[in-house]
């Protein structure tokens, strides 16, 4: 067999090594996310059904210390899941999951059961749909990822703003651009989770780089459910 044969039949044998290796990442990331969503869930179900819990989050302060956790975990468990321990990663991620379970439990007494359970599935079909394009174009997002971000941190500020002014065009438009905004993110972080998985490392931090890719995609998940909810939801 010539040197040239040699070199394109281990290349190729590399080339599907990766490839499976790749799908069994992806694999994990998605089962990861979708338990935290399911988490996030069952948490939320939970408490709407405790009159007490729903008060102490409705009438006190409980839910502003629950909003600051979440947006304070958020900044700082990827730094937990990329350097610290896997057993850290893990409880940085469901963590976060419980405490959105936490925050978007008054949901259950603002809109319909049917209407969160149909949002829920016009959120994961478009989600679905979004990731399949991160995953496969060879376009690259990098651009559009780093505005769409900028975009976020903007977002976040109308929000803060708009707890004072109680805009109801200003919460229709925060919404709206949230939606376009959280659906280019999903794309983006998917092509994100992928190149990540390229990068040669060994098994600990690639079992990080799972959680930590579980972590940002079910971020834009669940942000993209809560503003699809606020625009398509139907109020009891």
């Amino acid at each position: 067999m010539s040197d040239d044969l040699r070199f394109m039949t281990r290349a190729q044998a590399d080339a599907a090594d990766i490839d499976v290796g790749l799908r069994e990442y992806m694999l994990r990331v998605y089962n990861y996310m979708a338990s935290g969503v399911a988490l996030t869930g069952i948490v939320s179900a939970f408490v709407s059904q405790s009159p007490q819990l729903m008060q102490a989050i409705l009438g006190g302060p409980m839910k502003w210390v629950l909003f600051i956790g979440i947006i304070g975990l958020g900044f700082m468990a990827p730094r937990i899941m990329m350097t610290k321990s896997v057993a850290a990663a893990h409880s940085a991620y469901w963590v976060y999951a419980g405490l959105f379970g936490l925050w978007l439990a008054p949901i259950f007494l603002v809109y319909t059961d049917a209407s969160i359970v149909r949002v829920f599935f016009i959120t994961a079909a478009s989600f679905a749909g979004l990731s399949l394009y991160g995953y496969v174009t060879k376009r690259n997002l990098s651009a559009m990822g780093s505005f769409m971000m900028m975009g976020a941190f903007g977002i976040l500020i109308a929000i803060v703003v708009n707890i004072f002014l109680q805009s109801s065009a200003l919460y229709m438009t925060i919404s709206v651009l949230g939606v376009l905004i959280f659906a280019g993110l999903t794309a983006f972080y998917t092509q994100e989770v992928k190149q990540m998985y390229l990068e040669s490392d060994g098994h600990d931090v690639t079992a990080r780089k799972s959680i930590f890719g579980a972590f940002i995609l079910y971020g834009a998940f669940v942000t993209m459910f809560i503003f699809l909810l606020s625009l398509f939801g139907n109020r009891e």
